[in-house]
């Protein structure tokens, strides 16, 4: 199957020229890439009997969508290498800093939520927490693997995931260090939810916009690679600080990172879970149970993308409870270029991207879709206000006439009937 053959263009700095008004379409800037963000030259190609999945997002070209996610899938040389095997698009690996030894995990630090009755080992797994840091592991150890990785996968996409303390110099030393491994772009973990933000790192640099853009133009200043700045979900609206990564030169948008939590409280001992001699810190939620919440997430970032930027020349990566071709497919409907994966990893293992593949082409075979972009932001157009609903439906109702779908006010609620009556609502 036919695809585009291309190599990446590293321009240099991107932070210049970058407007700040919020109002209406962001103007063009110096960009660290040459190419927009598409599918294949596939994507006109209708009389193609296999889709095709591969994907070119600011200038990497990936077979498929599905990205390795920032955390311990990609933590080590050995698992990124089974990632690339197994045949992932892309991996970012764990996140790092300059300085492990300020890094000290804990164990146990990992909680899950299973259906079912409360307790229940027998359950499925729908929800995960992590009180686990970003890299313990020596900058040096890391970059040596990056390294080794780009020599034996020079065509594959490997992304750093960075972080540091509210520092300029740390940060552009970070960002020499990790380019010099030859990575093909850099994710910054502006939204990690435990831990990190006590250094004034992670969450806290993605919940203060005006810190967020500080920070971002340090990074775009000193990048020469794409730059994804991934955000927290744990603010009111988040479609304010990645509009602020975007325009202070950040070529894409992850979402989202792990909701802040609490996974429960033992009702045996009294502790919280995970406990740690005792004791317990809230820490970061993911798996099934947050899927909802990412896909609202996205939606508000790529309709704000959709208003006031190129979508041609920005990326958005949709991450959160991925574990099925039809979770990915949602999350691409609404905006998103590729889909990352973490949980879903550590839950079923690396292999998981081939039935992610082959789920995902068989909805695009049942809606004679050949490439990602012929559907990618489908379902964004039907996201409106709760006020444009209630005129649709009156409108709906008049057109229908005798054809009761429903009920009509809270009047129309009998008793004997309010089970069926409920039904006659739910639109699934």
């Amino acid at each position: 199957m036919a695809s585009l053959s291309l190599t990446q263009i590293r321009t240099g700095n991107s932070a210049s020229g970058i407007s700040l008004n919020c109002g209406g379409k962001v103007q063009a800037r110096p960009c660290r890439v040459g190419f927009r963000v598409f599918a294949s030259e596939n994507s006109n190609n209708k009389t193609s009997s296999e889709p095709d999945l591969s994907v070119t997002v600011n200038g990497l070209k990936m077979a498929n969508p599905f990205v390795i996610g920032s955390g311990p899938p990609g933590t080590n040389y050995t698992v990124m290498k089974k990632a690339f095997d197994e045949g992932w698009g892309a991996v970012i690996a764990k996140t790092v800093s300059l300085d492990a030894a300020k890094v000290i995990n804990v164990t146990p630090r990992y909680a899950r939520l299973r259906a079912g009755a409360n307790g229940s080992a027998l359950g499925q797994i729908i929800g995960w927490e992590n009180i686990e840091l970003i890299s313990d592991r020596p900058l040096e150890t890391m970059l040596k693997e990056f390294k080794q990785l780009k020599e034996e996968y020079p065509d594959r996409i490997l992304i750093a995931s960075i972080m540091e303390e509210y520092n300029k110099v740390a940060w552009e030393e970070l960002i020499d260090r990790v380019e010099q491994t030859g990575v093909d772009a850099i994710e910054v973990n502006f939204s990690c939810p435990h831990g990190m933000p006590e250094r004034k790192m992670g969450a806290a640099v993605g919940q203060d916009c005006a810190l967020l853009e500080e920070v971002c133009g340090w990074i775009n200043s000193k990048a020469t690679v794409p730059v994804w700045a991934k955000m927290t979900p744990n603010i009111t609206d988040i479609s304010q600080p990645a509009r602020v990564a975007l325009q202070s030169g950040c070529e894409g948008v992850a979402a989202i990172n792990t909701i802040m939590s609490v996974m429960g409280i033992n009702l045996n001992t009294l502790r919280p879970e995970p406990c740690v001699e005792g004791y317990s810190t809230p820490g970061g939620y993911s798996a099934k149970a947050v899927h909802p919440i990412a896909l609202g997430k996205v939606m508000s970032i790529a309709k704000m993308m959709k208003s006031e930027f190129d979508m041609d020349k920005y990326s958005l990566s949709g991450i959160g409870g991925v574990e099925t071709g039809g979770d990915a497919a949602e999350f691409i409907l609404l905006g998103a270029n590729t889909v990352q994966v973490c949980t879903g990893v550590m839950m079923h293992g690396y292999g998981l991207v081939k039935k992610l593949c082959d789920e995902l082409k068989d909805f695009m075979r049942k809606h004679n879709f050949t490439s990602i972009e012929d559907f990618r932001g489908a379902s964004l157009q039907y996201f409106t206000t709760h006020t444009d609903l209630v005129q649709r439906q009156q409108e709906a109702i008049r057109q229908r006439k005798a054809i009761k779908k429903g009920l009509q006010s809270d009047k129309d609620w009998t008793g004997d009937g309010f089970v069926k009556e409920s039904e006659s609502m739910v639109s699934n």
